[in-house]
């Protein structure tokens, strides 16, 4: 675990009608006193590398921490950052694992863990955290919300950003419930739509994601399960507003229905933990990608109705 970087950015004075998210970060450490949001980098790109896409998301982390640090806090907030699980010498597995065990041990501390790609195999890392951790019992009904383009099931023999899902639900089978929010019809074989199929995974075509019916998509899922994994691939969002990811959208779900949805979810009171993936700064233009995904994590960090146990 490499640790927290400094956060910086403008400072027009230290009284709470001042206050930036830069000014409230403090570096994590156990013990902090719980119900704080804690963000937590995973810089790789070896998974998107294995996938054959355009490498450059391990800059992510950092990336998504730069845009969000001048970000105006409305009111004071409490919040930590816990460092940055970095992968090195293609060893993406052991990476996973080492994100899984922080977000254990953060989910068991009572915070809200937001981790910060790297590429979609972040999202194997953070499930890991969920399976591993306390909140989830025998009997929780865990769930796991993908706004993405892409269904990441493939059936490839090595793990990689297009694998993480297909892992979890081979791992995991009718304990998990998947469903993904954005699918591009064109950006996916007959072959993974027939896997979603076998696997029981609700999806909604972009073609279909009007603000309605977007959200009643997301009100069913979350009327069936009790903790939710909410999982941002920035490739879900329109080319124009999200150029820097490893595949841009042709098409692309707008940003204000992607904020809907990420609001309804983190006032759910059933939302345990969050990642962001595909941020590539190489490839961003303005830093459009990395203002927009600080945008949408401002909002469900400072929104977020921690997440209650059932049962």
């Amino acid at each position: 675990m490499h640790p927290a970087p400094r956060w910086t950015g403008r400072t027009d004075g230290t009284t709470p009608e001042h206050l930036r998210w830069h000014q409230v970060v403090e570096p994590y450490a156990p013990g902090a006193e719980p119900g704080a949001c804690v963000f937590v980098g995973f810089a790789s790109e070896e998974g998107v590398r294995r996938n054959k896409g355009r490498v450059g998301a391990a800059a992510g982390p950092d990336a998504l921490r730069q845009a969000l640090a001048p970000m105006a806090l409305a009111e004071p907030h409490r919040a930590f950052d816990a460092g940055t699980v970095a992968v090195t010498d293609e060893k993406l597995e052991e990476g996973q694992r080492d994100l899984g065990a922080t977000v254990s041990a953060l989910l068991d501390a009572g915070h809200f863990p937001i981790v910060l790609g790297g590429g979609h195999e972040i999202a194997y890392g953070t499930y890991l955290g969920v399976a591993g951790s306390a909140r989830r019992t025998s009997t929780t009904r865990v769930g796991i919300l993908n706004l993405d383009a892409h269904f990441d099931l493939r059936a490839d023999p090595v793990p990689s950003s297009g694998t993480p899902f297909r892992q979890i639900l081979e791992a995991e089978g009718d304990a998990v419930r998947y469903a993904v929010l954005g699918i591009s019809q064109p950006s996916n074989t007959a072959a993974l739509f027939d896997t979603a199929a076998k696997f029981d995974v609700r999806y909604l075509l972009d073609d279909d994601c009007d603000p309605t019916t977007s959200l009643t998509f997301v009100e069913n899922f979350l009327a069936e399960v009790d903790l939710v994994h909410l999982t941002i691939d920035l490739d879900v969002l329109p080319a124009a507003v999200a150029p820097g990811v490893s595949a841009p959208a042709a098409f692309g779900i707008p940003l204000s229905t992607i904020q809907s949805v990420c609001d309804r979810v983190t006032m759910s009171g059933k939302l345990a933990v969050v990642d962001v993936a595909e941020l590539n700064p190489s490839l961003d233009i303005d830093n459009r990608t990395a203002r927009t995904a600080a945008r949408l994590l401002h909002r469900i960090a400072t929104r977020h109705v921690p997440h209650r146990t059932v049962g």
